[in-house]
């Protein structure tokens, strides 16, 4: 009895353990995320103040550990109810992918010669930016504290965050842009489409606070 015991604590503290590295993860990814804009926006040689693929590594790294923490308390337990589990598993990949579009992000500041400019588009970049910028912090805050309120006030941004990187692609491709070289203009149909996907995936994760496992990623029900 105490070996089943000690064995169903150990379980417990492997699922805090993958919440907790779950953070940590995403911490590092808003990290990631602020350096690579400064490269990509403010700089004019794409200078990283810490190596980006040294940092997706450790969060690679941070994925895997959560698979096998899930996955030893599954074996362990064989709790009654595996959706903790299963929303860390879904949780955690979008956080990995974060993490690459972020990186993305750094390698489109490397190919560009310069910072980049969004030209008429500046002004509302400038506010995604800081939008997202901040949904990394509430969405965060909303995880670790399942609040489920301000949850669901993140879920709801992206429908702007969404709409309007559209706008700007498909007016790209459309339009004769006479105030951007070529260069830039398909710098900014990139960066915007990563910041969109990195919106996307910030909206998934948060939707694990309000939603059952299957709606994960999808709006909650009314």
């Amino acid at each position: 009895m105490f070996e089943f015991l000690r064995e169903m604590f150990k379980s417990d503290d492997l699922l805090q353990q993958a919440f907790d590295d779950t953070s940590e993860m995403l911490h590092e990814d808003y990290i990631m995320f602020e350096e690579a804009i400064r490269s990509l926006r403010h700089s004019d040689n794409a200078e990283m103040k810490f190596d980006i693929y040294a940092a997706d590594k450790k969060i690679n790294k941070y994925e895997r550990a959560v698979r096998r923490k899930v996955l030893s308390h599954l074996a362990i337990a064989k709790p009654t109810n595996v959706a903790p589990g299963l929303v860390l598993i879904s949780v955690v990949n979008d956080v990995e992918r974060i993490g690459d579009y972020t990186k993305n992000i750094y390698e489109l500041a490397n190919a560009h010669p310069n910072r980049l400019n969004a030209g008429k588009y500046e002004e509302k970049l400038v506010e995604a930016e800081k939008v997202i910028t901040e949904k990394f912090n509430g969405v965060t805050k909303a995880y670790s504290n399942s609040d489920e309120e301000l949850a669901n006030k993140l879920m709801q941004e992206h429908g702007n965050i969404s709409s309007w990187c559209d706008s700007v692609v498909n007016e790209l491709i459309s339009s004769k842009q006479d105030d951007l070289q070529c260069g830039d203009g398909v710098a900014i149909a990139l960066y915007v489409r990563h910041l969109k996907r990195i919106s996307a995936h910030l909206t998934n994760i948060v939707s694990s606070v309000v939603n059952p496992f299957p709606r994960i990623g999808y709006r909650s029900k009314e």
